[in-house]
This record gives C-alpha cells, structure tokens and sequence, in this order.
C-alpha cells in the first residue's frame, strides 16, 4: 500500500482499571470520527487509530481525557500501512514508519493531571500542540456529570438548543444556561479549531520514503492487526 501523508496517531491508554473494561464505551464516542484506520482495540487496555484530520485528533484526544480515565499520545508524521496476517490467521492492516513511531513515543510519554503528549519531527511544534490540548483537556476532564448531561445534547453552532435541552432534561432554561457557563463548553468549541492548527503545524522536516519494517511500528505484529 502507498505511503500515507501526514498523519496522527491516535493512542489511548486506560488508566482507571478497576473501573472495568472502558473500551466498548470509548469506541462508541470515537465511532463517527474521520479516519484512515478506524479507532479500535488494539490491547486489552488500549484504543488506537490513525486519522489525516487534525481536527478528529483533537476531537479523540478530548473523547479520551473526558473523566480521566485514560491517557492519550499522539504521534505526527507519514506512516506506511500493509496488510499483514496475526497467528490465528485475520488479516487487516500493519502501520509502520516516522508517524508509528512517534505515536508509540507519545503514548509512553503520556502522564501528569493532564495525561495527553503529542510527539513529532518539529518538537517546538509538538509542544505547543500538546499545551494547548492539555488546557483543553483540564476542562473536559474536571466537567461534572450534571454539567455533561447538558452538553451531551448540544450542537456547536446551533440556536435556540438551550430551551430544548431544558424541556428534554425536565430542567429552567437558565440551569442549562448556567451548566453551559460553568462547563466551558462554548469555550472549549472556540479553542478546538486552534488547538487542529497547531497539531496541523507539526509537518516531518523532511517527507522522504518510508520503509516499511525499519521504523518500527506502534504494537506487536499480532496487535496491530487493524481487520
């Protein structure tokens, strides 16, 4: 298969597991993202996907800092896919080259109170990228649950939503008000956009070939199976 562009690793690791397998519930908020290989399982505790959209990066990094149970890096860069058989014989895709393995760098490096790292060849870039997702992050992840029932039932840039929220959770049009205040969720949507920008920034200094093989690749032969 051909190289790929630019594109964003996406990898989440669950942090809280005592809390059970979170992984059914965080596939089903990634499901509608554009990607290249679509976010799945790719260990017992881990979700993984490539996307060339910087904005559904920044999306899915959101989705997975949302109650702070998982810790999200991001790896920039061109990645090769090939198709490749695990031992028991399903066949999907393998990704190789600069983007897997920055994404396994990120994903590694993901700790702190906002467990997100953003890895690529440009690291001014990166780190500017990750700064802005990790205020980003501090939001998503510090949201109350009464403060989510409401926003879960918004749409960016609709009007006249408020009263309908309202009517659908039995509440005042000024406490859906009050909980969209106090969420930040209005700031949150204005930031997104800044924070595709800057992952958008973190262009390989150089797009030379990939070699499949030689760069290693994000998971082991038989995890990286994408069927």
């Amino acid at each position: 298969m051909p190289d790929t562009g630019t594109v964003y690793v996406v990898t989440l690791e669950q942090r809280r597991r005592e809390a059970g397998d979170l992984v059914p519930g965080l596939l089903r908020r990634l499901a509608d993202l554009e990607t290249v290989v679509p976010f799945q399982r790719a260990r017992a505790h881990a979700v993984q996907g490539i996307t060339a959209e910087p904005g559904a990066a920044v999306a899915a990094v959101l989705a997975g800092l949302r109650g702070g149970a998982w810790s999200v890096g991001v790896g920039v860069g061109p990645v090769r896919l090939e198709t490749a058989t695990d031992p028991e014989g399903r066949t999907g895709l393998r990704a190789d080259g600069p983007g897997t393995v920055h994404g396994r760098r990120a994903a590694e490096a993901a700790a702190g109170r906002v467990p997100v790292h953003v890895a690529a060849d440009d690291e001014p870039a990166a780190a500017q990228a990750q700064a802005v997702l990790r205020l980003l992050g501090r939001i998503v992840a510090e949201r109350s649950d009464a403060e989510w029932r409401v926003v879960d039932l918004l749409v960016p840039g609709a009007r006249g939503q408020q009263k309908v929220v309202a009517a659908e959770l039995g509440i005042s049009p000024q406490a859906v008000s009050k909980a969209v205040a106090r969420s930040l969720w209005q700031e949150e949507w204005e930031a997104r956009p800044a924070a595709a920008r800057l992952l958008g920034l973190c262009e390989p200094e150089q797009d030379g070939p990939v070699r499949s093989g030689t760069q290693g690749s994000t998971m082991n032969p038989s995890e990286s199976i994408h069927s």
